[in-house]
C-alpha cells in the first residue's frame, strides 16, 4: 500500500517521464490522471464518485467556457495579417526609417517585432516571416551573423508577453483573473524588454560598429511618408481597436478578439484585392462612419444617428468580407487561417481536457496541501520561493511548450504564490505580478538550446550560410537578457502594478463595524407614535 503522501510526488515524477521520453503531453496528462485515479480509488483514498467531476469540469469549465473562445479569435486574425503580406510592409517601412543608423536592421526588427507580437500572436508565424524578409538583407550589408540571428529568435519571442498574448489569456483563465488586468500587468515588462534589447544593439553598434553597419536608404520625402503610413498605419489602428476596447471596458476579449478577426480580413481586401471604385467608396465610407458613430456615440449612445452610423460601417464590412471571398487568392488564404487556428486551437483543447483530468485526482491525493507545504517551506521566504519557481519554470521549459506548463505548473503554484505575495503587492495584484513573471521567463521556453522552437523556425527558412553554430551561439546574449528582464520583475514589482487600479487602502482588517446591543427581555417595548414630551 502505496502512502497518501507519497501520491502527489509519485504523480509529478510520472508525468515528467511520460513527457522526457517523449510521450504526447495530452495524453501524458490523461494517462497519469487515469492511472493514479484508480490506483486511489483502488486503495480507497476517494471514491468513483470523485473521479465523476471530471467531465462536470470537462463541459462546464473548458466548452462552457467564453473566454477561452479569444484564443481561435486571435490565433485567425494573427494568422490572416501573417499571411496577407503585412509583416512585409511593416518591415520594409522600419527599414526604410532606421537603416541608415548603426544597427538601424536590429532596430527596426525589434520594433516590428514589438508591433507583430500585439498583432499575430504566434511565434513560429513571426520568426519566419521576419526571417524571410530581413535575415538575406542582413547578410547582404555584413551583419555579425549571430546577432542577426540572435535579434530575430528574441524578437520572435516578444509576441508571448505583448497583448493580446494567448499565454496572457490562458494565465487570465488558470489565475482566475481578468484578462484586462493582465494586459495591462503586461505592458511594463513589454516596454522594458524591448528597452532592454535596444540597448543591447546600441552597445554593440557602439563597441563593434563594423558588426552592425548603415544599411542605405532608398526612399525619400513624400514616398518614404506614404510607405511608412502604409505600413504602419492600418496595423495601429487595429490594435487600438482591439487591446483599447478590452482595456476600457468596452468590450470582453472574445468581442473584441471577433472584432480583430473581421478587421483583418478588412485590411486583408484593402491591401491585396484588386479593389473597384465602389469597393473604395464602401471602404471610405465605413472608415467614416465608424469614425462618426464613435463621436456620437460619446454623448448619445443609444440615439438613432448613432445606430444610422454604425449601420453603415456594418453594411461596409460585410461587403469587403464577400469580396474578400470572391478573390480566388484571399479565400485561399482564409481557408489557410482557418486551418492553422483549428491546429492550434485543438491542441490547446487536447491539452486542457488532459490538465483536468491529472488535476482532479491530484486534488484528490491532497496535491495541494503538498505543493504548498513543499513551498512555504523554502528559505528565503517570498522570495526563495520567487527564485525557485523561476529557476523550475526555466528548466521545465527545455521540453514542456507554454500552454503545457501554463495548465500544469501554474494551478498548482496559485494558491501558494496568492498567500505568500499577497502581502508585498496586495491580494488583487498578487497573481497578476505572478502571472506575468511566469510569462517572462516562459519566453524562454523558445530561445534557450538545443531545444528552443524559435532556433528551429529560424534553420528552416535561414540560408544554408548560416551555420546552426551561429544560431545556437547567437541566441544566448539574448536568453540572458530575457533572463535580466525576469530578475527586473522579480525586483521591481511595480513594473507590472504600475498601470493597474490602484486599491482602495482600506485595510479590511482594521474596519470596525459596531452593531448596538438588542434590547434585554425586561426592557421596555418601545412605543411607536407616542406623543412627544411636554415641556
Amino acid at each position: 500500500m502505496i502512502p497518501l503522501e507519497w501520491m502527489p510526488p509519485l504523480m509529478f515524477g510520472g508525468l515528467v517521464v511520460f513527457m522526457i521520453i517523449g510521450y504526447p503531453v495530452a495524453f501524458s496528462l490523461c494517462a497519469v490522471g487515469f492511472f493514479f485515479g484508480f490506483l486511489s480509488i483502488e486503495m480507497g483514498y476517494f471514491t468513483m464518485a470523485f473521479m465523476q467531476a471530471i467531465p462536470g469540469r470537462v463541459f462546464g469549465s473548458i466548452l462552457s467556457n467564453e473566454l477561452l473562445l479569444a484564443i481561435p479569435f486571435f490565433t485567425f486574425m494573427g494568422a490572416i495579417l501573417e499571411k496577407c503580406g503585412l509583416a512585409e510592409d511593416m518591415l520594409e517601412s522600419m527599414g526604410q526609417l532606421f537603416g541608415p543608423i548603426k544597427g538601424g536592421l536590429g532596430y527596426s526588427t525589434i520594433i516590428v517585432g514589438f508591433i507583430l507580437g500585439a498583432i499575430t500572436g504566434t511565434v513560429a508565424a513571426q520568426v519566419i516571416a521576419m526571417a524571410l524578409i530581413t535575415l538575406p538583407v542582413m547578410l547582404r550589408y555584413k551583419y555579425d551573423m549571430r546577432y542577426a540571428t540572435g535579434v530575430l529568435a528574441a524578437s520572435g519571442t516578444i509576441t508571448q508577453l505583448v497583448p493580446p498574448s494567448l499565454v496572457l489569456i490562458v494565465l487570465a483563465d488558470q489565475l482566475g483573473r481578468s484578462v484586462g488586468d493582465m494586459y495591462l500587468g503586461a505592458w511594463g515588462p513589454s516596454l522594458l524588454q524591448i528597452a532592454l534589447f535596444a540597448g543591447y544593439t546600441f552597445y554593440l553598434a557602439t563597441v563593434k560598429p563594423e558588426a552592425l553597419p548603415p544599411v542605405p536608404r532608398t526612399l525619400f520625402g513624400k514616398a518614404l511618408l506614404i510607405k511608412c503610413a502604409w505600413g504602419i498605419i492600418p496595423a495601429a489602428v487595429l490594435i487600438f481597436l482591439v487591446l483599447g476596447t478590452i482595456m476600457m471596458g468596452l468590450a470582453t476579449p472574445t468581442e473584441a478578439g471577433a472584432m480583430g478577426a473581421i478587421g483583418a480580413i478588412v485590411l486583408a481586401v484593402v491591401r491585396n484585392a484588386p479593389l473597384t471604385k465602389f469597393d473604395r467608396i464602401m471602404f471610405l465610407g465605413g472608415c467614416a462612419a465608424a469614425i462618426i458613430g464613435a463621436l456620437i456615440g460619446m454623448v448619445a449612445f443609444k440615439s438613432l444617428a448613432f445606430k444610422a452610423a454604425f449601420t453603415v460601417m456594418f453594411a461596409a464590412i460585410i461587403w469587403l468580407c464577400w469580396r474578400a471571398w470572391q478573390v480566388k487568392d484571399l479565400r485561399d488564404l482564409i481557408v489557410q487561417a482557418f486551418q492553422a487556428t483549428m491546429r492550434i486551437t485543438a491542441m490547446v483543447a487536447f491539452i486542457l481536457v488532459g490538465a483536468t483530468c491529472f488535476s482532479i485526482t491530484f486534488q484528490g491525493v491532497d496535491g495541494n496541501q503538498w505543493v504548498e507545504h513543499l513551498m512555504s517551506n523554502l528559505p528565503g521566504g517570498v522570495w526563495g520561493f520567487l527564485i525557485v519557481v523561476n529557476l523550475f519554470v526555466f528548466f521545465l521549459a527545455f521540453f514542456l511548450d507554454f500552454f503545457e506548463i501554463a495548465f500544469i505548473i501554474v494551478p498548482m503554484l496559485a494558491p501558494v504564490a496568492q498567500k505568500l505575495l499577497a502581502p508585498v503587492v496586495g491580494a488583487d495584484a498578487a497573481l497578476i505580478w505572478f502571472g506575468v513573471m511566469l510569462c517572462v521567463n516562459m519566453q524562454t521556453s523558445f530561445m534557450h538550446p538545443p531545444f528552443g522552437f524559435a532556433l528551429f523556425y529560424l534553420r528552416s527558412v535561414a540560408p544554408k550560410e548560416v551555420k546552426s553554430s551561429d544560431i545556437y551561439w547567437g541566441s544566448i546574449p539574448w536568453v540572458l537578457l530575457q533572463l535580466i528582464m525576469v530578475a527586473i520583475v522579480i525586483a521591481l514589482p511595480q513594473s507590472v502594478t504600475y498601470f493597474l487600479d490602484k486599491p482602495s487602502g482600506v485595510d479590511p482588517s482594521k474596519v470596525k463595524i459596531e452593531l448596538q446591543a438588542p434590547p434585554s427581555d425586561d426592557a421596555a417595548p418601545p412605543v411607536f407614535g407616542a406623543p412627544p414630551p411636554k415641556n
